[in-house]
C-alpha cells in the first residue's frame, strides 16, 4: 500500500536523479534510505563518487560497512534494484537485503537495455515489501531518455 509519503520521497529521488553524470551506459537513478518514521537516514545518485557507482550501493554505503537496518527501513529508488552486476561484486538487490531492509519502492522497472533484472521478484521472493510506483514512470524515463532514443 501506497502513502503520501511514499509518492513524496519516490519524487524527491527522480529529482535527485537529474544530479547524475551523463552516461550512455548506465541510467540515471536517485535513492534514499529511510527509517519507519520517515527520517531520510541516507541518499545517494548514479556516478556520484565513482563512475560505475548504482544509486542504492551509494546510498547504502554512506551509511558505514555493517549498517543493518532497524524494523521499518524503506528504500526509495527510482528504477528497480538491479539483480545482475558486472562493474561491481554485489547487485543492488543483494545489498538491500544484507542490510536487512523491509521495504523498497520504485518507480520504473529496469528495460532490457542492458540486462535482464529480476531484482522486485528477488526481493518480494526475500519477503521485503516491494511496491511499483508506475505512474511516476514517465519521468523515470524522461531523465533516462538518451538511453531510449534511437
Amino acid at each position: 500500500m501506497t502513502t503520501t509519503v511514499d509518492r513524496a520521497m519516490l519524487r524527491a529521488a527522480i529529482d535527485l536523479s537529474r544530479c547524475c553524470p551523463p552516461s550512455d551506459t548506465a541510467f540515471s537513478v536517485g535513492a534514499f534510505v529511510t527509517a519507519a518514521d520517515g527520517r531520510v537516514l541516507a541518499e545517494g545518485y548514479s556516478r556520484q563518487r565513482d563512475p560505475h557507482d548504482h544509486a542504492e550501493e551509494t546510498a547504502l554505503a554512506t551509511l558505514g560497512e555493517g549498517w543493518r537496518a532497524e524494523p521499518g527501513t524503506t528504500v526509495y529508488t527510482t528504477l528497480e534494484p538491479c539483480s545482475v552486476r558486472a562493474s561491481h561484486p554485489r547487485t543492488c538487490t543483494e545489498l538491500i537485503l544484507a542490510a536487512g531492509v523491509d521495504r523498497v519502492v520504485f518507480a520504473w522497472r529496469e528495460p532490457s537495455i542492458f540486462v535482464d533484472c529480476e531484482g522486485a521478484e528477488l526481493l518480494r521472493a526475500a519477503g521485503l515489501e516491494v511496491i511499483e510506483m508506475s505512474d511516476l514512470a514517465a519521468e523515470v524515463r524522461a531523465v533516462n531518455r538518451h538511453l531510449l532514443q534511437g
